[in-house]
């Protein structure tokens, strides 16, 4: 029995090349995210709603790509592929072979704006609120460079928008669960949050680190429930019953999150008790 595909649109990965050197979809949509997030950091500076300068926008994003890198590689070297980077361990700094892991990158962002906080007296949950908002573009193209690689797609799917991937051994039709990733991740979680943010100013009770818990909620919630459709890492398979490791780590985030807004909210309790 067959079913009815769209055709996979097949887009070079690469857009053109000098001698040796490549420039590739997938590093140009995280460029582009990049250069979006930052107009939005930028933005919330000249709104007043950070403390710091334009200028430490630029050097914040500094922070943050090397705290990216290295924790996304980290936790995919740990926690993805063990046993390949235990028999070949030199592969694991070759990042360009691929393998990034984006609660790794989590992780290490939020070191990195931990470091760049202290180094300039700024409070830390405002800055992260501004990476939390400010992000989300980064997920969008992101995943889209994944789309276009013919990577992390989904399980085999008889939906009428189903497509048969390149890079697919099986040749079968399957979700294009990176680009229900990019509009979850990217186009409907900013939206969550930038309502978010505007009704809590409206009403008064925003606080620094909100936005970084609804973050922390709101993607655990959309990755957890998108991994359904996405196939599961070939070196792992499922982890825990039916969840993938992806889902393990986004139901960390959740937990995370509801800590972080628990912990909001306990000053506020507090200080309206009578006693």
């Amino acid at each position: 029995m067959t079913f009815a595909t769209i055709p996979f649109p097949r887009i070079p990965p690469e857009i053109f090349r000098i001698g040796p050197v490549a420039v590739r979809w997938y590093g140009l949509m995280y460029v582009v995210g990049y250069a979006v997030g930052i107009a939005i950091a930028r933005r919330r500076v000249r709104r007043g709603v950070v403390p710091f300068t334009e200028g430490a926008v630029d050097t914040l994003v500094g922070y943050l790509v090397v705290g990216m890198l290295i924790g996304a590689r980290l936790v995919y070297v740990f926690v993805y592929d063990p046993a390949h980077y235990a028999a070949d361990p030199w592969d694991a700094i070759a990042v360009w072979h691929g393998g990034l892991s984006f609660h790794g990158a989590v992780a290490g962002m939020v070191v990195a704006t931990a470091i760049f906080a202290h180094r300039y007296r700024v409070p830390i949950w405002t800055v992260l609120d501004t990476l939390a908002l400010s992000g989300t573009p980064g997920l969008f193209f992101g995943r889209l460079g994944n789309f276009i690689n013919a990577e992390l797609y989904g399980r085999p799917s008889a939906v009428p928008w189903a497509m048969i991937f390149p890079t697919d051994p099986q040749g079968l039709p399957r979700h294009p669960s990176q680009l229900y990733e990019a509009v979850g991740e990217g186009i409907v979680l900013f939206l969550i949050l930038r309502t978010l943010e505007r009704v809590a100013l409206r009403r008064g009770w925003y606080r620094p680190g909100f936005l970084t818990a609804a973050f922390l909620i709101g993607y655990g919630v959309i990755r957890f429930l998108i991994e359904f459709t996405r196939q599961p890492d070939r070196q792992l398979g499922f982890v825990f019953g039916p969840l993938s490791m992806g889902q393990l780590l986004s139901a960390t985030m959740i937990i995370v999150g509801i800590a972080v807004l628990i912990s909001l909210a306990r000053p506020r309790a507090a200080a309206r008790s009578p006693d």
